[in-house]
Protein backbone atom coordinates (compact mmCIF):
# COMPACT_ATOMS: atom_id res chain seq x y z
CA UNK A 1 0.00 0.00 0.00
CA UNK A 2 1.36 3.37 -1.04
CA UNK A 3 0.64 5.49 2.04
CA UNK A 4 1.80 3.04 4.70
CA UNK A 5 0.99 -0.38 6.14
CA UNK A 6 -2.65 -1.51 5.99
CA UNK A 7 -4.00 -4.34 8.12
CA UNK A 8 -7.22 -6.13 7.16
CA UNK A 9 -8.77 -8.56 9.67
CA UNK A 10 -11.56 -10.90 8.57
CA UNK A 11 -12.72 -12.41 11.81
CA UNK A 12 -15.35 -15.10 12.26
CA UNK A 13 -17.01 -16.19 15.45
CA UNK A 14 -16.64 -19.67 16.91
CA UNK A 15 -20.39 -20.15 16.52
CA UNK A 16 -22.06 -19.60 13.19
CA UNK A 17 -25.44 -18.04 12.62
CA UNK A 18 -28.05 -20.74 12.19
CA UNK A 19 -30.99 -20.60 9.84
CA UNK A 20 -33.48 -19.98 12.67
CA UNK A 21 -31.46 -16.94 13.72
CA UNK A 22 -31.25 -15.68 10.14
CA UNK A 23 -35.03 -16.09 9.89
CA UNK A 24 -35.46 -14.03 13.05
CA UNK A 25 -33.11 -11.36 11.69
CA UNK A 26 -35.27 -11.07 8.57
CA UNK A 27 -32.91 -12.54 5.97
CA UNK A 28 -35.70 -14.65 4.47
CA UNK A 29 -39.25 -15.83 5.20
CA UNK A 30 -40.63 -19.05 6.65
CA UNK A 31 -41.99 -20.31 3.26
CA UNK A 32 -38.60 -19.63 1.65
CA UNK A 33 -36.83 -21.55 4.41
CA UNK A 34 -39.27 -24.46 4.11
CA UNK A 35 -38.78 -24.61 0.34
CA UNK A 36 -34.98 -24.45 0.55
CA UNK A 37 -34.89 -27.17 3.22
CA UNK A 38 -36.69 -29.52 0.82
CA UNK A 39 -34.39 -28.46 -2.01
CA UNK A 40 -31.23 -29.27 -0.04
CA UNK A 41 -32.57 -32.55 1.36
CA UNK A 42 -33.71 -33.45 -2.17
CA UNK A 43 -30.13 -33.07 -3.43
CA UNK A 44 -30.66 -30.22 -5.85
CA UNK A 45 -27.66 -28.13 -6.95
CA UNK A 46 -27.75 -24.54 -5.69
CA UNK A 47 -25.64 -21.45 -6.36
CA UNK A 48 -25.69 -18.59 -3.85
CA UNK A 49 -24.89 -15.30 -5.58
CA UNK A 50 -24.39 -11.80 -4.24
CA UNK A 51 -21.99 -8.91 -3.88
CA UNK A 52 -19.09 -8.53 -1.48
CA UNK A 53 -20.26 -8.66 2.14
CA UNK A 54 -23.79 -9.71 1.17
CA UNK A 55 -23.74 -12.75 3.46
CA UNK A 56 -23.13 -15.51 0.92
CA UNK A 57 -20.88 -17.62 3.14
CA UNK A 58 -23.17 -17.20 6.14
CA UNK A 59 -26.19 -18.22 4.08
CA UNK A 60 -24.27 -21.14 2.56
CA UNK A 61 -23.55 -22.41 6.07
CA UNK A 62 -27.24 -22.14 6.95
CA UNK A 63 -28.17 -24.18 3.87
CA UNK A 64 -25.57 -26.83 4.70
CA UNK A 65 -27.15 -27.22 8.14
CA UNK A 66 -29.98 -29.17 6.46
CA UNK A 67 -27.67 -31.84 4.99
CA UNK A 68 -28.22 -35.20 6.74
CA UNK A 69 -25.53 -36.18 9.23
CA UNK A 70 -24.97 -39.50 7.48
CA UNK A 71 -23.62 -37.89 4.29
CA UNK A 72 -19.95 -37.30 3.53
CA UNK A 73 -19.24 -33.64 2.79
CA UNK A 74 -16.10 -32.17 1.26
CA UNK A 75 -15.62 -28.40 1.44
CA UNK A 76 -13.13 -26.51 -0.71
CA UNK A 77 -12.26 -22.93 0.23
CA UNK A 78 -9.61 -20.29 -0.37
CA UNK A 79 -9.61 -19.54 3.33
CA UNK A 80 -11.48 -21.87 5.67
CA UNK A 81 -14.60 -20.04 6.85
CA UNK A 82 -17.43 -22.57 6.82
CA UNK A 83 -18.47 -24.21 10.08
CA UNK A 84 -20.58 -27.35 9.70
CA UNK A 85 -22.19 -29.70 12.22
CA UNK A 86 -21.91 -32.95 10.29
CA UNK A 87 -19.47 -35.67 11.40
CA UNK A 88 -18.33 -36.82 7.95
CA UNK A 89 -16.79 -33.51 6.93
CA UNK A 90 -13.49 -33.19 5.07
CA UNK A 91 -12.11 -29.64 4.93
CA UNK A 92 -9.79 -28.66 2.10
CA UNK A 93 -8.06 -25.31 1.60
CA UNK A 94 -6.05 -23.80 -1.23
CA UNK A 95 -2.39 -22.92 -0.70
CA UNK A 96 -0.35 -20.13 -2.31
CA UNK A 97 3.08 -20.70 -3.78
CA UNK A 98 6.14 -20.39 -1.54
CA UNK A 99 8.94 -17.86 -2.03
CA UNK A 100 10.45 -20.06 -4.74
CA UNK A 101 7.13 -20.08 -6.58
CA UNK A 102 6.54 -23.76 -5.84
CA UNK A 103 3.90 -25.75 -3.98
CA UNK A 104 0.78 -23.88 -5.05
CA UNK A 105 -2.48 -25.82 -4.66
CA UNK A 106 -5.47 -24.33 -6.46
CA UNK A 107 -9.19 -24.87 -5.92
CA UNK A 108 -9.22 -26.73 -9.21
CA UNK A 109 -6.57 -29.17 -7.93
CA UNK A 110 -8.60 -29.78 -4.78
CA UNK A 111 -11.83 -30.25 -6.69
CA UNK A 112 -10.29 -32.82 -9.02
CA UNK A 113 -8.95 -34.76 -6.03
CA UNK A 114 -12.23 -34.43 -4.13
CA UNK A 115 -13.97 -36.40 -6.88
CA UNK A 116 -11.79 -39.40 -5.93
CA UNK A 117 -12.84 -39.27 -2.27
CA UNK A 118 -16.38 -40.63 -2.62
CA UNK A 119 -18.16 -37.41 -1.63
CA UNK A 120 -21.92 -37.28 -1.14
CA UNK A 121 -21.78 -33.49 -1.33
CA UNK A 122 -19.17 -31.05 -2.59
CA UNK A 123 -19.30 -27.49 -1.30
CA UNK A 124 -17.03 -24.95 -2.98
CA UNK A 125 -16.81 -21.84 -0.83
CA UNK A 126 -16.55 -19.64 -3.90
CA UNK A 127 -15.79 -20.26 -7.57
CA UNK A 128 -13.38 -17.65 -8.94
CA UNK A 129 -11.77 -19.14 -12.04
CA UNK A 130 -11.40 -22.35 -14.05
CA UNK A 131 -12.64 -24.58 -11.22
CA UNK A 132 -16.14 -23.54 -12.32
CA UNK A 133 -15.87 -26.02 -15.19
CA UNK A 134 -14.90 -28.90 -12.88
CA UNK A 135 -17.70 -27.95 -10.50
CA UNK A 136 -20.29 -28.05 -13.29
CA UNK A 137 -18.97 -31.38 -14.54
CA UNK A 138 -19.13 -32.82 -11.02
CA UNK A 139 -22.74 -31.68 -10.70
CA UNK A 140 -23.50 -33.31 -14.04
CA UNK A 141 -21.87 -36.64 -13.19
CA UNK A 142 -23.71 -37.83 -10.11
CA UNK A 143 -22.61 -35.43 -7.36
CA UNK A 144 -26.09 -34.03 -6.76
CA UNK A 145 -26.77 -31.65 -3.92
CA UNK A 146 -23.60 -29.63 -4.40
CA UNK A 147 -23.42 -26.00 -3.29
CA UNK A 148 -21.25 -23.02 -4.17
CA UNK A 149 -21.20 -19.22 -4.15
CA UNK A 150 -20.31 -16.65 -6.79
CA UNK A 151 -19.91 -12.88 -6.81
CA UNK A 152 -22.67 -11.34 -8.94
CA UNK A 153 -25.18 -8.49 -8.91
CA UNK A 154 -28.20 -10.61 -9.96
CA UNK A 155 -29.10 -14.21 -10.79
CA UNK A 156 -28.69 -13.45 -14.49
CA UNK A 157 -25.25 -11.96 -13.85
CA UNK A 158 -24.32 -15.09 -11.89
CA UNK A 159 -24.79 -17.24 -15.00
CA UNK A 160 -22.77 -14.78 -17.09
CA UNK A 161 -19.94 -14.86 -14.53
CA UNK A 162 -19.96 -18.65 -14.41
CA UNK A 163 -19.64 -18.74 -18.19
CA UNK A 164 -16.68 -16.35 -18.04
CA UNK A 165 -14.98 -18.44 -15.35
CA UNK A 166 -15.43 -21.64 -17.37
CA UNK A 167 -13.59 -19.92 -20.22
CA UNK A 168 -10.76 -19.20 -17.74
CA UNK A 169 -10.15 -22.97 -17.53
CA UNK A 170 -8.19 -22.75 -20.78
CA UNK A 171 -10.50 -24.97 -22.80
CA UNK A 172 -11.90 -23.37 -25.94
CA UNK A 173 -15.52 -24.38 -25.46
CA UNK A 174 -18.32 -22.77 -27.46
CA UNK A 175 -20.69 -20.57 -25.45
CA UNK A 176 -23.68 -22.80 -26.19
CA UNK A 177 -21.90 -25.86 -24.80
CA UNK A 178 -21.04 -23.97 -21.60
CA UNK A 179 -24.59 -22.73 -21.18
CA UNK A 180 -26.02 -26.20 -21.74
CA UNK A 181 -23.68 -27.50 -19.02
CA UNK A 182 -24.91 -24.79 -16.62
CA UNK A 183 -28.58 -25.42 -17.38
CA UNK A 184 -28.13 -29.16 -16.90
CA UNK A 185 -26.07 -28.85 -13.70
CA UNK A 186 -27.87 -26.09 -11.79
CA UNK A 187 -31.41 -26.00 -10.46
CA UNK A 188 -31.60 -22.85 -8.31
CA UNK A 189 -29.82 -19.53 -7.86
CA UNK A 190 -30.38 -17.80 -4.51
CA UNK A 191 -29.38 -14.13 -4.69
CA UNK A 192 -28.53 -12.37 -1.41
CA UNK A 193 -27.93 -8.65 -1.05
CA UNK A 194 -26.87 -6.19 1.61
CA UNK A 195 -29.42 -3.39 1.35
CA UNK A 196 -28.87 0.32 2.03
CA UNK A 197 -30.10 -0.08 5.62
CA UNK A 198 -27.35 -2.62 6.30
CA UNK A 199 -29.72 -5.61 6.48
CA UNK A 200 -28.78 -8.68 4.48
CA UNK A 201 -31.75 -10.25 2.72
CA UNK A 202 -32.46 -12.95 0.16
CA UNK A 203 -33.54 -10.77 -2.73
CA UNK A 204 -34.55 -13.55 -5.10
CA UNK A 205 -34.82 -17.32 -5.45
CA UNK A 206 -34.77 -18.19 -9.15
CA UNK A 207 -35.09 -21.52 -10.93
CA UNK A 208 -33.20 -22.35 -14.12
CA UNK A 209 -35.74 -23.89 -16.47
CA UNK A 210 -33.83 -24.63 -19.68
CA UNK A 211 -32.58 -23.05 -22.89
CA UNK A 212 -34.39 -20.96 -25.46
CA UNK A 213 -32.10 -20.61 -28.43
CA UNK A 214 -28.72 -19.76 -26.89
CA UNK A 215 -30.15 -18.10 -23.79
CA UNK A 216 -30.65 -19.86 -20.43
CA UNK A 217 -34.18 -19.31 -19.13
CA UNK A 218 -35.00 -18.49 -15.51
CA UNK A 219 -38.12 -17.88 -13.45
CA UNK A 220 -38.32 -16.24 -10.03
CA UNK A 221 -40.04 -18.25 -7.30
CA UNK A 222 -39.68 -15.85 -4.36
CA UNK A 223 -38.68 -12.18 -4.28
CA UNK A 224 -38.26 -9.41 -1.73
CA UNK A 225 -40.48 -6.41 -2.54
CA UNK A 226 -39.73 -3.13 -0.84
CA UNK A 227 -42.65 -0.99 0.35
CA UNK A 228 -40.74 2.08 1.55
CA UNK A 229 -38.80 3.08 4.65
CA UNK A 230 -39.55 3.37 8.31
CA UNK A 231 -36.88 5.47 9.97
CA UNK A 232 -33.69 4.12 8.38
CA UNK A 233 -34.91 0.57 7.81
CA UNK A 234 -36.23 -0.61 4.46
CA UNK A 235 -39.67 -2.18 4.85
CA UNK A 236 -41.04 -4.88 2.60
CA UNK A 237 -42.24 -8.45 2.28
CA UNK A 238 -40.98 -11.72 0.95
CA UNK A 239 -43.57 -12.89 -1.53
CA UNK A 240 -44.09 -15.82 -3.86
CA UNK A 241 -44.46 -14.92 -7.53
CA UNK A 242 -47.24 -17.47 -8.05
CA UNK A 243 -45.04 -19.73 -10.21
CA UNK A 244 -44.81 -23.36 -9.11
CA UNK A 245 -41.21 -24.41 -9.79
CA UNK A 246 -40.46 -27.50 -11.81
CA UNK A 247 -38.18 -28.70 -9.03
CA UNK A 248 -41.25 -29.00 -6.77
CA UNK A 249 -42.60 -31.83 -8.92
CA UNK A 250 -39.20 -33.54 -8.87
CA UNK A 251 -39.09 -33.35 -5.08
CA UNK A 252 -42.66 -34.58 -4.67
CA UNK A 253 -41.79 -37.60 -6.84
CA UNK A 254 -38.94 -38.31 -4.40
CA UNK A 255 -41.31 -38.34 -1.45
CA UNK A 256 -40.95 -34.78 -0.17
CA UNK A 257 -44.16 -33.13 0.93
CA UNK A 258 -44.07 -29.59 -0.44
CA UNK A 259 -47.30 -27.65 0.19
CA UNK A 260 -48.36 -25.86 -2.97
CA UNK A 261 -49.55 -22.98 -0.77
CA UNK A 262 -45.90 -21.94 -0.44
CA UNK A 263 -45.96 -20.70 -4.04
CA UNK A 264 -49.25 -18.85 -3.88
CA UNK A 265 -48.85 -15.16 -4.70
CA UNK A 266 -50.45 -12.51 -2.46
CA UNK A 267 -54.01 -11.53 -3.48
CA UNK A 268 -52.95 -8.18 -4.91
CA UNK A 269 -50.63 -9.99 -7.34
CA UNK A 270 -53.20 -12.41 -8.67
Amino acid sequence: TIDGPTLSIRRFGHRRLRRDELLRLGMFSQPMMQFLECVIRGRQNVVVSGGTGAGKSTFLGALAEVIPDSERIITIEDSAELILDQRHWVRMETRPANVEGQGRITARDLLINALRMRPDRIIVGEVRAGEALDMLQAMNTGHDGSLTTVHANSPRDALARLETMVLMSGLELPSRAIREQMVSALQLIVHVRRFDDGVRRVESIAEITGMEGNTPQMQEIFVFRSSGRQARRIMGDYVATGIVPRVAETLRNRGFNIPMELFQAPPENL
